[in-house]
């Protein structure tokens, strides 16, 4: 019989997998059942009663997290001259234009975000079956293709992401570190779902958030009480 580790007992005294928190104390208990050595992240899963393979039930968005998410974000910006040294001004990682876009087409991805221009968008556009998959093409909708690339490198770094809800109907988003206080993670899970609800399909019948739950890089998932979260 395997033998149950030190940390794994102390998860199972404190976690009940049938109960249900409010997002309070979810928050706290994550914080009571996470044993990595390194600063986990921390994820939020959305299940909506949306159906995402109808176009005007696709839920999609950005959201501004008020404490960020507890890493550096990389940030590459794609542009034309006139624009590098406010690129750089704000804090991007990477500023330039084809000779990085050189770098993605050999396979070259080392960056979180990529923001550009909307004149350049021809030449970025080619790269859509390289960052496609990694989620990096850039969007208007999500912020990632404007003329203030300053100001959108500076969001970025504070803590704004872009989600989208996946082909089951879930939204998977990481909203924080295992460091953060329970207030912290509190918050930005709140302005998380506060964001998704002011984004409901008007062609979406029934209950809106199916299922809402807490989770660490290694811990079990924490079920949330969405009836003790006010307007949703």
């Amino acid at each position: 019989m395997a033998k149950i580790s030190k940390n794994r007992k102390a998860v199972v005294a404190k976690y009940n997998p049938d109960k249900v928190y409010t997002l309070e104390d979810a928050s706290q208990l994550l914080k009571d059942i996470t044993f990595t050595k390194f600063d986990s992240s921390v994820d939020m899963d959305i299940r909506l009663g949306v159906d995402p393979k109808k176009s005007d039930q696709m839920v999609r968005g950005v959201v501004s997290l008020p404490h960020g998410i507890g890493k550096t974000v990389k940030v590459l910006v794609l542009c034309t001259p006139d624009k590098v040294q406010e690129a750089k001004d704000a804090g991007a990682d990477h500023v330039g234009l084809d000779d990085y876009i050189q770098k993605i087409e050999g396979g070259w991805t080392d960056i979180d975000v990529i923001i550009c221009t909307p004149t350049v968008m021809a030449k970025v556009g080619k790269l859509g079956k390289v960052l496609g998959p990694r989620g990096l093409m850039p969007n208007p909708k999500s912020g990632t293709v404007t003329l203030e690339v300053g100001k959108a490198v500076k969001e970025v770094k504070a803590g704004k992401i872009d989600f989208k809800i996946d082909k089951t109907g879930i939204i998977h988003v990481s909203i924080g570190k295992a460091s953060f206080s329970p207030d912290k993670i509190r918050d930005n899970a709140m302005e998380m779902i506060q964001v998704i609800a002011k984004l409901k399909p008007s062609s979406s019948k029934g209950t809106y958030f199916k299922s809402i739950s807490l989770s660490t890089t290694m811990s079990p998932g924490v079920k949330i009480d969405t009836g003790s979260i006010a307007g949703i």
